[in-house]
C-alpha cells in the first residue's frame, strides 16, 4: 500500500486527505517510483483553492525524486535502482510512491540529494525559461524578480547575476531582505506598491528595467508596469495574491509600448525533448555551482497541511520539502 495525498473539495489546507492505495504495475513507458521527496509549490495551493481548477477528486503535486522500483514495457534509458527526479504532470507527487512516465524522469547525479532534487527540476526549469526564453537575460541587462527569498526567486537571482544582469529583488517582508541578497540580488526590496517603481528607478539611474518577472500578480502588476523602461517585458507567471486585473492595451501603449506575456511551465516543456532540453540545462548550472537548491522546510508527507498553511501564511523562508 502507498500513502496518496487527495483533494475531494477545494479549500483551505484542511481539505488535504491523506488515503492508501495499493502499488501499481507500471505499463508501456512507465515505471513505478519509490518517492524520498517532493516538493511544495504555489501552483499546488491554487490548484487545492479551485483558482486553478482539477476535476476532483484528484491527486496533488508536480515535483518529486525517488528510485525506480520497477519498468513497465517498452521503457529505455531507465532502470530499477535509478535515482532520477521530475517536474511537471501527470498530477500525483504528494504520494510515498506513484506511475510515472519514463520519458519525462531525470537521472540524478550522485551527488545530488533527493531533497535538493525535489525542489530543483520544477523551480529550475521555470527560472531556467523565464531567464532564456521568454525574456533572454545577459550581460547588462536589467531585471526586478519577485519573491527573490523563496524557492524561484533565489534561483533567478542567482542564475542571472551568472548571464551578467543586474538583479533587483522584491520580499514580502523586511526579514527576507538579506536572503534575497545572499541569493544574489545587488538590491532587494520590502514590498511596497507605492514606493516600488520610485526605488527601482533610483537603483537603475532612471533607466527602470527591462523585464520584471512578477509571480504575485493582482496586488503587484500596476506598480509592476511602472518599473519597467519603454518596451520592456512584464512577465506575469504566478498569481499568489490572485489574478491580476485586466489590462487595456492602450494602458501598455501610454507606459512605453510594453510587452506583456503570460508563460507557464506547461508551454516550454510541451515535448519529451524539450523537457529533457532544459531539464540537462539545469542540472548543468547545479553541477557548476551557478545555481544551489535550499531546502528550507521539511514536512513528514502526514503533515502535508501544516506544509500549505506556512507556505499561505508567507511566511516560509524557501523551498518546502514532504517526506514519505
Amino acid at each position: 500500500m502507498v500513502m496518496v495525498v487527495q483533494v475531494t473539495q477545494n479549500g483551505g489546507p484542511e481539505v488535504l486527505n491523506i488515503v492508501e492505495q495499493a502499488t501499481a504495475e507500471p505499463g508501456p513507458g512507465q515505471v513505478w517510483i519509490e518517492q524520498k521527496a517532493i516538493g511544495v509549490n504555489p501552483l499546488d495551493l491554487l490548484q487545492r483553492k479551485g483558482v486553478v481548477p482539477l476535476p476532483l477528486p484528484s491527486p496533488l503535486g508536480l515535483e518529486g525524486a525517488g528510485e525506480v522500483r520497477a519498468v513497465g514495457p517498452d521503457v529505455t534509458g531507465v532502470r530499477v535502482g535509478d535515482r532520477v527526479a521530475y517536474a511537471t504532470g501527470p498530477i500525483g507527487a504528494y504520494a510515498s510512491g506513484r506511475i510515472y512516465p519514463a520519458d519525462r524522469l531525470v537521472k540524478l547525479p550522485d551527488a545530488l540529494g533527493f531533497d535538493e532534487a525535489a525542489v530543483l527540476l520544477f523551480k529550475g526549469i521555470t527560472a531556467q525559461y523565464l531567464l532564456k526564453t521568454t525574456y533572454p537575460v545577459g550581460r547588462g541587462s536589467r531585471v526586478l524578480i519577485y519573491g527573490a527569498s523563496g524557492g524561484v526567486g533565489q534561483l533567478m537571482a542567482a542564475w542571472a547575476k551568472h548571464l551578467g544582469a543586474q538583479v533587483l529583488g522584491v520580499v514580502k517582508r523586511p526579514g527576507s531582505v538579506q536572503r534575497a541578497l545572499d541569493a544574489g540580488c545587488d538590491q532587494a526590496f520590502d514590498f511596497d506598491a507605492a514606493t516600488l517603481p520610485e526605488q527601482v528607478a533610483k537603483a537603475t539611474d532612471g533607466h527602470k528595467v527591462d523585464v520584471v518577472y512578477d509571480g504575485v500578480g493582482k496586488i503587484s502588476f500596476d506598480a509592476s508596469l511602472d518599473c519597467l523602461r519603454p518596451r520592456g517585458v512584464m512577465v506575469s507567471y504566478g498569481a499568489t495574491s490572485g489574478a491580476p486585473d485586466p489590462v487595456s492595451v492602450a494602458t501598455l501603449n501610454a507606459k512605453g509600448s510594453l510587452y506583456l506575456t503570460r508563460p507557464s511551465l506547461a508551454a516550454h516543456t510541451a515535448t519529451a525533448e524539450e523537457y529533457q532540453q532544459r531539464a540537462a540545462d539545469v542540472i548543468a548550472a547545479w553541477s557548476a555551482g551557478l545555481i544551489k537548491p535550499q531546502v528550507a522546510h521539511r514536512f513528514a508527507l502526514a503533515d502535508v497541511a501544516q506544509a500549505h498553511a506556512l507556505m499561505e501564511s508567507g511566511r516560509n523562508d524557501g523551498a518546502m520539502v514532504l517526506v514519505p
